[in-house]
């Protein structure tokens, strides 16, 4: 079943992509490809498991065992995380933003009820197109999100360049591809 095809709301999570949205897995994925080839063994095993699993998986921490390989030393200066752990955070903001304005309490309620997926995976996280300042904060959280996990400045605003590039192609006249990285972000003010 295509995003567009999904039940719920346009930029919620498991809601459809309407029009311009784009899946937070398909961001990483084509970001991945221009900034960080040698990760993409990474995303694809992510992929396998849905949104909220992926989160869970890349923001825990603690002992345990590593079922796809690597330990924490080797993730924590990758940019897969980075990458997918501020796109997916801003999908859900708006997402939480939109039902709140929209139906105060009810569709909330509703979403929560509907939720229970019986087994099922939660339906991809998407983003609706996103305006300069929302570009811009996403910009801001991956630099700050990537320097923090031991990435250089330059590479993180590379990587940061990068999301803002696929996400603003994104867009309903967008090809979502992110071209060559280092692309400078949207005007900032």
């Amino acid at each position: 079943m295509s995003a567009a095809a999904q039940p719920g709301g346009p930029g919620r999570p498991g809601g459809p992509a309407g029009p311009g949205a784009t899946r937070v897995r398909d961001v990483v994925r084509d970001v991945v490809t221009h900034v960080a080839p040698e990760e993409l063994p990474l995303v694809t095993a992510l992929m396998e498991f849905d949104d909220e699993t992926v989160v869970r998986r890349l923001t825990r921490g603690g002992p345990r065992r590593e079922p796809l390989g690597f330990g924490l030393g080797e993730v924590a200066t990758m940019v897969t995380p980075v990458i997918w752990l501020v796109v997916d955070e801003a999908g859900r903001q708006l997402a939480g933003a939109a039902v709140q304005s929209t139906a105060k309490g009810t569709r909330a309620v509703l979403r929560k009820v509907l939720r229970k997926n019986n087994g099922h995976p939660a339906d991809p996280v998407t983003l609706p197109p996103l305006t300069r300042e929302q570009l811009a904060e996403i910009h801001r959280r991956v630099v700050e999100s990537a320097v923090q996990r031991g990435v250089g400045r330059g590479r993180a605003t590379s990587v940061a360049d990068t999301v803002v590039a696929r996400l603003a192609l994104a867009g309903p006249n967008g090809g979502g591809d992110p071209g060559t990285p280092g692309t400078t972000p949207p005007e900032q003010g």
